[in-house]
């Protein structure tokens, strides 16, 4: 059982792993880039099998304190764990989105990219739809007393509203504070902002996800580094 160095996944695969996946049985499109297939298929070990000689792997790694060295067996391991569920199954939804938003938290670059994203998405959305066009101040309004009376009086702010096309929205002073109120959330604050209510959402919105996709980022890097 050979490693074999693979320069489209970037990691190092065991032998079996390329064999499985270079099955004739495979797409065309999942076989490409993986070599010529096993000359005999029906010897190339399950993925039951690839997931435990994987996890031993990184076990053994681990065990000898080198973390970094383990990352690409887990990252196997994890993929042979991926493919082992069909799509009518939750588990293959939550490694697919694992997979998908930072390599099993060991893809930090794709992580930051999805954070990137994030916050280039909320910062145009609530420059558009987020962002008052004017500071709501407030409204007093008073009560005329008769005579002899003590005036009453009682003050109101506005909700904050929105005026204009979407074509006059793009100012800088909008943009910075719709880049003040992102990045308020990325690290999970909130801005004290006025904000409409669509923006309020929006808000919400990135301070529940864009914390996520830091925390993937630097679990991605701490697993590289960390020895």
């Amino acid at each position: 059982m050979g490693l074999v160095p693979f320069r489209w996944t970037r990691r190092q695969v065991i032998e079996e792993e390329r064999q499985w996946r270079a099955l004739p049985g495979r797409a065309a499109s999942a076989r490409r880039g993986w070599g010529a297939p096993p000359p005999d298929p029906g010897a190339v070990p399950g993925l039951a099998s690839l997931t435990t000689v994987y996890r031993q792997l990184r076990k053994a790694r681990e065990d000898s304190k080198d973390e970094p060295g383990a990352a690409d067996f887990y990252y196997g391991e994890m993929e042979m764990r991926r493919h082992s569920f069909g799509y009518r199954r939750a588990e293959r939804w939550l490694l697919q989105a694992y997979w998908s938003l930072s390599g099993y938290g060991l893809r930090a670059a794709r992580a930051l990219a999805w954070l990137v994203t994030a916050v280039i998405v909320s910062v145009v959305a609530l420059t558009l739809w987020g962002v008052p066009s004017s500071d709501p101040g407030a409204v007093t309004t008073g009560i005329l007393p008769g005579t002899g009376r003590r005036i009453t009086l009682s003050t109101d702010t506005p909700s904050p509203g929105l005026t204009g096309p979407l074509t006059e929205r793009f100012t800088g002073e909008r943009v910075e504070k719709s880049v003040q109120v992102v990045l308020n959330s990325v690290i999970f604050r909130a801005s004290g902002q006025s904000l409409t209510t669509a923006g309020t959402y929006i808000e919400m919105t990135s301070r529940l996800i864009e914390p996520g996709f830091l925390a993937l980022a630097l679990l991605a890097v701490r697993g590289r580094l960390k020895r």
